[in-house]
């Protein structure tokens, strides 16, 4: 039943990632799906049908100027993200959009601008920032548990068959996808490991699409120099069969953490400090990501109490553009410096 708390939320774009904000907005308490938007309507009307039959449409203009949504989440491939979000402000509506932010360093900054002329909200799913294990880590890093970081590492080894990318046009193309095994599927991992180590001052790497036959890369790997001292690696492919699951690696001074997507792995310390308790993600009923879940239940919060979401569009795009600064290193040849975004 809707209260005067309840948070209107319509999804643009309804295809493979779009049914984890339909499932997360109606499993929130203070949230509601009332309106769907894709160029191809018969999807749009079967994924309707498949969550609560809410209102659809074929033209995204039309679905802004309706006044009974409040926030917008942008399900689409990365390239059209801008375009979206901007017009969305503009509305007056506030943003969600799932990683990454976009994939050119101008259309971040327009995303971020006409929020901010708006006064609307500007959000971006990084879900791995809301699991139990990783907001652990990242207290204990921030808390100085583990000492000074002097290495971490981040290993993201997927699998994307060619069938995969031919299943698309847009799929590993520079205008759409924006980038390959680091801007589509690595980008919640750069994410994470800059975000448990500080920031990334400079980057050395190269790139290549290896087996695949797309534009984009589908291997890298990067030497980084973090902002706070340290070093470490970031290993990206889609040609890793099996997949392996993403695993990210801190070692301090003063001892090592290792977690991966099944969890804490390792937790060593000089001074003998236990690994905290209750690490696992709780599951619920009709959500398969418990990680879009929070982004939603946290954007209809800060839509109420007027805050910033947990994943700001200036917080966003800091793995953005280290991977934009990755590609130009493997370009150049040379070390690149992540220049730092306002």
């Amino acid at each position: 039943m809707r209260t005067k708390e309840t948070v209107r939320f319509a999804i643009i774009g309804c295809g493979t990632v779009a049914p984890l904000h339909a499932e997360s907005i109606i499993a929130a308490a203070d949230a509601e799906l009332v309106a769907v938007a894709d160029v191809d309507q018969d999807r749009a009307r079967a994924f309707g049908a498949r969550f609560g039959d809410p209102r659809i449409y074929g033209d995204v203009d039309r679905l802004l100027a309706a006044d009974d949504i409040d926030v917008v989440t942008i399900a689409t491939p990365s390239g059209l993200h801008a375009e979206l979000a901007v017009a969305a402000a503009q509305a007056g509506k506030h943003v969600l959009c799932e990683k990454p932010l976009d994939v050119r360093a101008d259309n971040m900054t327009k995303m971020i601008e006409a929020a901010d002329r708006a006064g609307t909200k500007l959000g971006v799913i990084y879900q791995r920032r809301a699991y139990p294990v990783g907001l652990a880590v990242h207290a204990a890093l921030a808390e100085g548990t583990f000492g000074r970081i002097v290495l971490a590492d981040a290993y993201l080894k997927y699998y994307r068959s060619q069938a995969y990318y031919d299943s698309a046009g847009w799929r590993g193309t520079w205008a759409m996808d924006g980038g390959g095994a680091l801007m589509n599927q690595g980008v919640h991992g750069v994410d994470m490991i800059q975000w448990l180590a500080g920031g990334i001052r400079s980057v050395f790497a190269r790139a290549g699409h290896l087996a695949r036959r797309i534009e984009v890369e589908d291997t890298a790997v990067a030497a980084v120099e973090y902002t706070h001292g340290g070093f470490g690696v970031i290993e990206a492919t889609t040609l890793a069969y099996p997949e392996r699951t993403t695993r990210f690696e801190v070692h301090g001074e003063s001892g090592t953490v290792i977690f991966d997507d099944q969890g804490l792995q390792e937790w060593h310390h000089l001074g003998g400090q236990p690994a905290p308790q209750s690490l696992a993600a709780p599951e619920m009923a009709g959500v398969h990501s418990y990680g879009h879940y929070r982004f939603i239940e946290d954007m209809a919060a800060a839509v109420r109490n007027n805050r910033e979401p947990l994943v700001s569009g200036r917080e966003a795009r800091k793995a953005v553009d280290i991977i934009l600064a990755i590609y130009r290193s493997a370009e150049r040849g040379t070390p690149v410096t992540v220049e730092p975004s306002s």
